[in-house]
């Protein structure tokens, strides 16, 4: 039986430290009987990433990105990660299994001099220009110049941490032992302590979809407010959308002239959010991204949610939701009204959206993962 805790020091390497993540990393730092280090940088401007250097249990420590071209060719180099690996001494080491990282392979080496596990954590092997490796017969190596390269790569770490059984198949294929390979679903939020909302099985006046996030271009509101009023009259849904950012102003303007019945909180926070979630009837992220899905199923809301890189292909499922194409106005259409048209159904759908985030995606289960692939690693290096 796995243990509870990993019994030693752990460091991790981040190119950037996300507010949301924060969370799962002081949680792991309790899992860690030495302790946990992390280190970040900042991003490039233009990303708008929001960044903290706020751990409670974990210890932060700021790296230097010196961040090199861009678009397909772009490349980060850490400045000083291979001083802060020395500096923290680690049992173990969990890095971004990205190749465009440059300091990588230096910190995996002196790892390894010192015959300590190093995992590398990735969405899968798409995430550099993946594609299907041809394998030679009876042989479980890549063919082809860059097969062999990206073989190469995740062939240096001791096991591999990915999201989902996408990311496990793409490793897989590229012949990395998949006993080696551990599934942690992304995870944003903990265990719901909050009983989940009761709701009438009924809609006694017009049902409400939310949306919580960034107004950015990418989360395709724009998408929202045409399917909404391509709907059949007696299926449009108010349409809450609380957020800002800087798309506010295009999008205030479209809905005044598709969709005016729409309103528009500005930002909200923490206990501000709980009677948004509680009064909504479907969640609705129609673009990329977006930490507030976990907390809006955590309410027992199911969820409408764009196609992305596959973080959330275990969280949204045909029995909590639609994932559709993040461009498809005629897909969310098409998934709002099937929605709005069953409420029973769409009852079932959020209790089956607080159970997977009360038993499976959660942040203790990350941490659980990460323990068991740590603990797993260890055993093997020995």
């Amino acid at each position: 039986m796995t243990p509870a805790n990993f019994p030693g020091r752990l460091a991790i390497q981040q190119r950037v430290l996300t507010p949301y993540r924060a969370a799962f990393f002081d949680l792991l730092a309790q899992g860690c009987t030495g302790g946990l280090s992390v280190c970040a940088g900042l991003p490039r401007v233009e990303e708008s990433i929001a960044t903290t250097d706020l751990l409670r249990i974990a210890h932060y420590s700021f790296i230097r990105n010196l961040h090199l071209f861009r678009g397909p060719f772009y490349l980060c180099y850490q400045h000083g990660l291979p001083r802060w690996l020395s500096d923290c001494d680690p049992h173990a080491l969990i890095v971004e299994a990205n190749p465009r990282y440059l300091a990588t392979h230096a910190v995996v080496r002196w790892m390894k001099r010192r015959h300590r596990p190093v995992i590398g954590w990735g969405l899968g092997a798409r995430s550099f220009s993946f594609s299907p490796p041809v394998f030679e017969e009876n042989r479980r190596r890549p063919r082809g110049v860059r097969d062999v390269l990206r073989f190469s790569f995740v062939s240096q770490f001791d096991a591999l941490l990915t999201y989902s059984r996408r990311g496990v198949d793409e490793y897989a294929a590229l012949g990395f032992p998949a006993h080696k390979i551990f599934v942690a679903p992304n995870a944003a939020v903990p265990r719901p302590v909050q009983p989940m909302p009761s709701r009438p099985q009924r809609f006694d006046a017009k049902p409400t979809i939310l949306f919580v996030g960034r107004l950015q271009a990418r989360k395709r509101l724009d998408l929202l407010l045409q399917a909404c009023a391509a709907l059949p009259e007696k299926l449009q849904p108010g349409l809450v959308i609380v957020g800002d950012g800087p798309e506010r102003l295009s999008l205030e303007a479209l809905a005044r002239m598709v969709y005016p019945s729409a309103k528009f909180t500005g930002a909200k926070h923490g206990a501000e959010l709980v009677p948004y979630f509680c009064d909504a009837d479907l969640f609705v992220l129609p673009g990329t991204g977006g930490l507030a899905v976990q907390e809006a199923m955590s309410y027992g809301l199911p969820i409408i949610m764009g196609q992305g890189d596959g973080t959330n292909d275990e969280l949204v499922r045909p029995g909590n939701g639609w994932q559709i194409p993040s461009d498809d106005l005629g897909g969310l259409t098409k998934a709002l009204r099937t929605a709005l048209s069953d409420v029973k159904r769409l009852r079932t759908m959020g209790s089956e959206s607080y159970r997977i985030v009360s038993e499976e995606i959660n942040l203790e289960q990350m941490v659980k993962v990460f323990v068991e692939a740590l603990n797993s690693a260890k055993q093997a290096s020995r």
